[in-house]
């Protein structure tokens, strides 16, 4: 599993947004809380979980929002499709932990031995998910989605520090695992499912897959005029 230090998700969010403002691919998404709503409706409407459950997915992509949400600079993970990348990732040998070493004993030791825990990707994420099911059940008396945004970041926050455990699942761990499949879903290409209409690279300035930039390589300072391109010929 990887090892990543989770940080707030706002302040991350803005330090790579950041200097965009004036940049030419910012200005190419003008308009973007329409372009937003636009690509939330489509993946509400085209995309069906293989394995996650109705209520499993609905709250994924309640999480995930609140980790990446729609800001002034541009959608969230929701109109991304970061839920339906992490859904197919399911799928994949990495969820499955095919190249894991998954034999007793598990005890946890000092953080420097790493992923300790019992639970491939696919478990860790199916008892965490239940386990934050629960929690805020029992808690709340509300399922996770239906809590204003400020409880449901309170509860990730909690997540994240360590503070909260999900049944046998550590909370930070959880968070850590759905911050990093978060961020891949935001930023990878659209082939796997997230990054919808290229709205992450569109962010960052990232040009994606052309396969030319020989033109630019020597003018230092000039900002690249074209949109992103996905590896199967998508463009922005």
């Amino acid at each position: 599993m990887p090892s990543t230090e989770p940080t707030v998700t706002r302040p991350l969010r803005r330090s790579f947004v950041k200097g965009l403002l004036g940049s030419t691919s910012f200005w190419m998404v003008g308009g973007h809380a329409h372009w937003a709503e636009a690509l939330a409706e489509e993946s509400k409407q085209s995309y069906h979980p293989s394995f996650f459950t109705s209520d499993e997915y609905r709250l994924l992509e309640s999480a995930t929002e609140r980790l990446f949400p729609q800001d002034q600079h541009g959608p969230g993970a929701r109109a991304l499709g970061v839920a339906e990348f992490i859904d197919r990732q399911m799928e994949t040998p990495y969820a499955q932990g095919d190249n894991w070493y998954m034999s007793a004993p598990f005890v946890q030791g000092p953080a420097n031995l790493g992923y300790q825990l019992p639970f491939v990707p696919r478990d860790l994420y199916r008892k965490g998910l239940q386990g934050l099911e629960a929690y805020t059940r029992q808690q709340h008396g509300k399922s996770f989605p239906d809590l204003p945004v400020a409880e449901q970041e309170a509860i990730l926050t909690a997540l994240e520090g360590g503070s909260l455990s999900l049944g046998d699942v550590p909370g930070r761990v959880f968070f850590e695992q759905l911050r990093t499949n978060t961020l891949e879903g935001v930023f990878s290409d659209p082939l796997y499912g997230g990054n919808k209409g290229l709205g992450g690279w569109l962010m960052l300035g990232f040009p994606g897959a052309r396969a030319d930039f020989m033109d630019w390589v020597n003018q230092d300072g000039a900002a690249y005029p074209f949109g992103p391109v996905s590896i199967s010929g998508e463009t922005a």
